[in-house]
């Protein structure tokens, strides 16, 4: 099952794909894909956008002929990812709090 996600999301989980070895699009997408329902189409302007905001840099490699636009996790993009890291386990520490009844207003 897949649940919907947001482009913070996506941007955290692009973060943490590359933030342990360079990636491409294709590569990050199908990675994504695991998890979340997403489009290139959907992709690439987060990371047009994480570029952007100084999270990824990018370079051009060539692999069996073809150029491929790789990307790389900035200093920046690993303050952006060691903030989102702890958004995360505060948002999922509630879920599972409301999930299994250990939390109630």
């Amino acid at each position: 099952m897949h649940f919907p996600v947001s482009s913070t999301l996506i941007e955290f989980l692009v973060l943490a794909i590359i933030e342990r070895q360079d990636s491409y699009g294709y590569e990050i997408s199908q990675t994504i894909k695991l998890v979340a329902n997403i489009k290139e189409s959907t992709l690439y302007p987060i990371l047009k956008k994480m570029e952007q905001a100084g999270f990824v840099t990018t370079y051009k490699q060539e692999h069996q002929g073809r150029q491929r636009k790789y990307y790389a996790v900035t200093t920046v993009g690993r303050e952006q990812l060691a903030y989102l890291k702890q958004e995360w386990a505060k948002h999922t520490d509630t879920l599972s709090d409301i999930i299994e009844g250990r939390l109630r207003l």
